[in-house]
């Protein structure tokens, strides 16, 4: 029967993809760029921000810093970049760091790779929507004070379109990547243009203030300074957030897969590169100016000065005398912080697919949905970013500081699964010109595994109050993750077939007990269909809740001359389930090696109101007998008229279920399937009843 929710999920969602189409929804580079790639291209929107808010603690005279600080930060984002075109070549499957740590350290290092890009993943889209609007605050203030709001509502919007399938969200999200690419790239070029050929001043709104430092930060020098650099080094390395992204999406891509998700990296490090970089020149050209504490540091600013973001203050400076450009930046500048959570909302259910093929996580989430995509894990997804936006208040200064932990624990993993891959694969290989490859593709790792390590330990030196939160995040996940595995290998253990003769001994013999609680049609036809079964004893049981409807039962029992013995249970508390219940306990108690089997007559309704009229008694009876050893359950359907006269629709699925082709005519009898109606009577167990056949 339809559910009442399949006409708006149809209309939000779309028709259902049969499972054959999945080919169809593959990545062309220019999709699979925006898609994989938004996440590392908005990062150069807060990076340069992050670096500025840093160092300006010890006030203007650090600020200089920022440009070296920066060209570190593209080196080790250019090594990072080559060390994951190796890894999409070597491992094109789709597992990423997690099957590189799976493969080369071993099932624990791998989960420790897992629960860091599951937490990166989560925190990616709390980051992105939370600084998206941000950044729309700054250029519309008529929203102050409405983040918390804006941001929930757009990760819902976020996993609306990507229950739509990866195709449609690509092409939708595609638009508003490369404008942003474009908008930032030509401000770059226009504000060079402008200082180089014009000789312009393009002074930003901060730029006439004294920054000063905060109290105990007026000197910095020695390691104190060292330690500040270093935390500003780390703060920018929020630029190489969504870099491992395109590794574990290798299989949405079009053949040659690892090919083009190679291309796609590079691409996305050229791009990402000139941004960032360019936006730190900006910003100096600017005299753009950032502080943790405004109202204390920026000296001369107003009483009531709110502080832009970096990149709104050095639009606004470029495009000061063309103001249709600092509204676009602002705009895609937005739209692309919002949209990077798209990079998560691609990863995130893939790799819990594959984790949930592995037993690590439950199996609803390695199904596709009515759109072949992994509609359980984009709902997860989105409920774990909300839980964060929510805990931190959508501010996007204090989720960044959890952010790049599990990022960099990924990259260790990874970088070092790598140089164990190689050197493996060396020890056999006896082709030279195989042999030079390796030996450079090692080389290249190993490169990119010290970059990744120095900025892992400056991390954890310089953000360990933050970092902790995401740490322990990580913790809690790799233990659930295991035992989850536990639990399905346990399952898998009780369930493969014994050797051993007493478990294939069949039983003794089968008592059959019909509930009844009213002889009409249901009933009769539960007690029918028991008969045929030719079970070694049957009988029928009714409780005893009311002492007059008993025993009109019992009377037209008699009159009608029914052959099945009936037995009535008491009940002085007028509850159904627990004589049951007892009764069934006490019948294998007193023959362990039977086998009870419970005939539960129901009848079924055709409209989903209808449930609202019943009591559900059937099915919470049957929930209790399942979990009793040596006890079968079946149900005995009546379809009553409005169920008979719908017409033959299609089953739409939860956006979780894997859609298996058109659905079957309904059975006479659904063997341990709960019944769609609670049985007749509001009191009785099924208003259960029996057939005319004797």
């Amino acid at each position: 029967m339809p559910m009442p929710t399949d006409l708006p999920k149809r209309i939000l969602i779309g028709r259902a993809l049969r499972s054959d189409k999945l080919g169809e929804t593959l990545l062309p580079k220019r999709i699979a760029l925006p898609v994989f790639a938004s996440d590392a291209l908005s990062s150069v929107a807060y990076a340069p921000e992050e670096i500025l808010l840093t160092l300006s603690l010890a006030g203007a005279s650090a600020i200089h810093f920022s440009w070296q600080i920066g060209v570190v930060v593209a080196i080790v984002m250019l090594a990072v970049v080559a060390s994951y075109r190796q890894n999409v070549h070597a491992y094109p499957s789709g597992g990423g760091d997690y099957e590189v740590a799976t493969v080369n350290h071993g099932p624990k290092s791998g989960l420790v790779v897992a629960s860091a890009l599951l937490v990166d993943y989560i925190l990616t889209v709390a980051v992105s929507t939370t600084s998206g609007v941000a950044n729309v605050v700054s250029a519309v203030p008529a929203l102050r004070g409405h983040e918390l709001g804006l941001s929930v509502t757009l990760v819902i919007l976020l996993m609306g379109m990507n229950l739509r399938g990866v195709r449609e969200s690509g092409t939708a999200f595609a638009i508003p990547t490369y404008a942003f690419m474009v908008g930032v790239m030509g401000m770059v070029g226009y504000g060079l243009v402008r200082h180089l050929v014009f000789g312009a001043d393009m002074p930003a709104e901060s730029a006439g203030f004294h920054l000063e430092a905060t109290p105990g930060n007026e000197s910095l020098a020695g390691f104190a300074l060292v330690f500040l650099l270093l935390k500003a080094f780390s703060s920018g390395c929020a630029a190489l957030t969504g870099v491992e992204a395109i590794s574990n999406g290798v299989p949405a891509f079009r053949k040659p897969k690892s090919k083009n998700a190679a291309t796609t990296l590079l691409m996305m490090a050229g791009f990402a590169v000139v941004m960032f970089m360019g936006i730190i020149y900006l910003a100096h050209l600017t005299g753009a100016q950032m502080a943790e504490n405004p109202a204390e540091q920026l000296v001369g600013a107003p009483a009531d000065y709110h502080q832009k973001t970096a990149l709104a203050q050095i639009s606004e400076a470029v495009f000061s005398n063309f103001t249709p450009g600092f509204y676009f930046i602002a705009a895609v500048t937005g739209l692309i912080l919002v949209l990077a959570a798209n990079t998560a909302f691609n990863g995130f259910p893939v790799l819990g697919s594959i984790l949930a093929q592995d037993r690590y996580l439950p199996r609803q989430l390695h199904t596709r949905g009515d759109r072949l995509a992994f509609s359980n894990g984009i709902i997860l997804l989105a409920l774990a970013a909300i839980l964060f936006i929510v805990a931190f208040d959508a501010d996007p200064t204090r989720l960044i500081q959890l952010y790049i932990v599990g990022v960099f624990v990924s990259f260790n993993m990874s970088q070092s699964g790598m140089i164990r891959h190689w050197t493996r694969l060396l020890r056999t290989e006896t082709d030279q010109a195989k042999r030079s490859h390796m030996q450079r593709s090692r080389a290249i790792n190993a490169f990119g595994l010290v970059m990744t390590s120095a900025v892992l330990i400056v991390v954890l030196a310089t953000k360990i109050s933050h970092a902790w939160i995401a740490i322990a995040t990580m913790v809690a996940l790799f233990v659930l993750m295991k035992a989850i595995r536990r639990h399905y290998d346990r399952v898998s253990r009780e369930l493969v077939a014994a050797e051993e003769p007493d478990d294939v001994v069949l039983p003794t013999r089968v008592h059959a007990i019909v509930l009844v609680s009213k002889l009409h049609k249901p009933a009769l036809r539960a007690l029918a269909y028991a008969r045929l079964a030719r079970a070694h004893t049957l009988e029928a049981v009714s409780v005893n809740v009311d002492p007059a409807d008993t025993e009109a039962l019992r009377r037209e029992w008699d009159e009608r001359g029914i052959e099945v013995p009936l037995k009535v249970l008491d009940s002085p508390f007028r509850e159904i389930t627990g004589p049951v219940l007892d009764y069934v306990k006490n019948l294998r108690r007193s023959s362990p090696r039977d086998v009870v089997s419970v005939y539960i007559p129901e009848y079924v309704v055709g409209h989903w109101y209808e449930h609202l009229l019943h009591n559900q008694s059937a099915l919470r009876l049957k929930g209790r007998l399942l979990f009793k050893p040596g006890v079968m359950v079946t149900s005995v359907p009546w379809q009553l008229e409005s169920s008979e006269r719908r017409k033959p629709q299609k089953a739409w699925s939860a956006p979780g279920a894997v859609r298996r082709g058109e659905p079957r005519r309904p059975q006479a009898v659904k063997s341990k399937v709960s019944g769609t109606s609670d049985p007749g009577s509001s009191d009785g167990p099924a208003d259960a009843s029996k057939d005319t056949t004797k």
